[in-house]
């Protein structure tokens, strides 16, 4: 190895250390527990999706019961305007949830070293 080159050992930074108190890690760990789970979001993503595919079907079923003849343009913006409205009602409930759901995990988490309390309020 040349005298010039750079030290291939990483240095730990300043910044990625927590202080002395502990008061970094004690914030990851209280940032990390407030989001709602994986599966909880999965689950959101997929209900928003056949959301839109229902409402698409939807709309194409409206236009294609009022229309006669050639109504490929009609059935194809009934379909996307059932799709967005169908995809946004459940988008809109669906981060409402997950917001709920945050807000009471970080609450538990405030109150259960106050209280001795474990999960759901019970000793």
């Amino acid at each position: 190895m040349a005298p010039d080159a750079p030290d291939p050992t990483p240095t730990p930074s300043r910044s990625a250390s927590p202080s002395s108190n502990g008061s970094a890690s004690a914030a990851e760990a209280r940032l990390r527990s407030a989001l709602p789970s994986t599966g909880a979001r999965v689950l959101a993503f997929s209900s928003t999706l056949v959301a839109g595919l229902c409402g698409g079907l939807i709309g194409d079923a409206i236009v294609d019961l009022q229309c006669t003849g050639d109504c490929g343009t009609a059935r194809g913006i009934g379909a996307l305007v059932g799709a967005l409205a169908g995809a946004g009602g459940v988008a809109v409930v669906a981060i409402l949830v997950l917001r709920a759901m945050t807000e009471w995990r970080s609450i538990e988490h405030r109150e259960a070293p106050a209280t001795g309390r474990g999960r759901g309020g019970r000793t």
